[in-house]
């Protein structure tokens, strides 16, 4: 029985995280934000500066510190027994180079991980390419973080 409980809230799981998936994904969609010329034009401080991601940015955060704030009230989520979060607190060289790697492809490309999923979604082989070489990089975190220890 434990078994046919734990399979059946792992399925829940699954269908709640693709529902709001596509929610976010039909939410990045809506705010123009799988559009990388969008977010180029933020992050492009000139006479053709387009604020279109902060406005973006100030919707949604008051929206995520509401729920965070109820989240955090509660003992344990919804469909799992514990929160699962990050217990360092530490700035090392892995996540300054990281962050750094991110912003840098975020910048060329005008992708980050989100709207370059939903991007390929909708058929973009530009976004594809991009996904790609973030594969990559993510494969390389691996390596090295192996070969370090």
């Amino acid at each position: 029985m434990c078994g046919d409980k734990m399979k059946s809230t792992m399925a829940l799981q699954g269908l709640v995280a693709l529902l709001v998936g596509f929610l976010f994904s039909f939410g990045l969609a809506v705010a123009g934000m799988t559009d990388p010329a969008k977010v180029l034009g933020f992050l492009t401080w000139d006479k053709n500066w387009d604020p279109t991601l902060l406005f973006v940015m100030m919707g949604a955060i008051p929206v995520h510190a509401f729920i965070y704030y109820l989240a955090r009230k509660r003992t344990s989520p919804l469909l799992d027994s514990r929160w699962h979060v990050p217990q360092s607190k530490q700035i090392n060289r892995a996540l300054v180079l990281g962050s750094l790697l991110f912003g840098l492809g975020w910048g060329l490309a005008g992708y980050c991980p989100g709207p370059v999923i939903t991007s390929v979604g909708a058929g973009s082989m530009q976004a594809l390419v991009f996904v790609a070489a973030m594969l990559v990089g993510m494969s390389a975190q691996r390596f090295f973080k192996y070969e370090s220890k």
